[in-house]
């Protein structure tokens, strides 16, 4: 049985719908009487939705307590924390000044997250699986370019890789802590793989600079535009996704 006022524990309990009808009942009172915290808790569904959405062929798979939404919830506010408690040492540093404020910097810098890792990582969990399931596919009634405007406002254009033999073959919705994000996976007919990713700038309006980064055998092209930033993910030494690549319109 839950408590009054609900811990946060009894909170995510409800979102993810693990309350029993007792409880659920109890909960939407106190939500309806709590009208900030309700707005908060629909956040949380929307995020937990979104997440459920982007991964809905993995929730076939085993369960994962790492996809868990309250546990990526918890996540993300660690990450927060520990962003926001780097950047008060960096500022002590800076104060004292001299050797020990650039090492602070060294030290915060190599905490930050990659740019666009979240692209990488999309990649290399959806891109090469042929089995993941999909939100826009070549069998859709719309072109792949009409559903991504159906849900990025503004964006960019997809990029056009054909003259380097790439087409795009499938396309799926997933979720950030900023809002909504989508990959597009190319493939060419040697069935070679590259993705293309956009997702809203992180916290405070980050875009990106035109820019270039290795991850393993992975290299992904980023750039920002339209109040979108984006990335283009595939093998790093691949001659193919060196030529798509050298197609890329934007000056990466």
């Amino acid at each position: 049985m839950i408590t009054l006022p609900p811990s946060e524990r009894d909170l995510h309990a409800y979102v993810d719908g693990l309350l029993n009808d007792a409880d659920q009942q109890t909960m939407e009172t106190w939500l309806a009487a709590n009208p900030d915290m309700a707005k908060q808790v629909l956040a949380w569904q929307l995020d937990a939705q979104n997440l459920r959405a982007g991964l809905s062929g993995e929730l076939h798979r085993p369960m994962n307590p790492e996809l868990d939404p309250a546990y990526i919830r918890q996540r993300l506010r660690r990450n927060r924390t520990r962003h926001l408690a780097m950047a008060a040492v960096l500022l002590i540093a800076v104060s004292v000044g001299g050797l020990s404020g650039w090492q602070a910097r060294e030290m915060t810098l190599a905490n930050n997250v990659l740019p666009m890792a979240d692209a990488v990582q999309a990649y290399r969990m959806f891109a090469v699986n042929d089995n993941m399931a999909s939100d826009w596919n070549t069998a859709k009634p719309n072109n792949v370019q009409v559903w991504l405007d159906k849900n990025f406002a503004r964006a960019n254009r997809l990029p056009d890789l054909e003259s380097a033999g790439f087409k795009p073959v499938s396309g799926r919705l997933t979720s950030t802590e900023q809002g909504a994000a989508a990959m597009v996976v190319y493939k060419d007919e040697q069935g070679r793989t590259l993705s293309f990713y956009i997702r809203p700038p992180g916290a405070n309006n980050h875009l990106l600079p035109p820019g270039t980064r290795r991850d393993g055998e992975l290299q992904a092209n980023y750039w920002s535009g339209g109040g979108y930033n984006y990335a283009v993910v595939g093998p790093a030494d691949d001659p193919a996704a060196q030529a798509a690549r050298q197609a890329l319109k934007q000056p990466i």
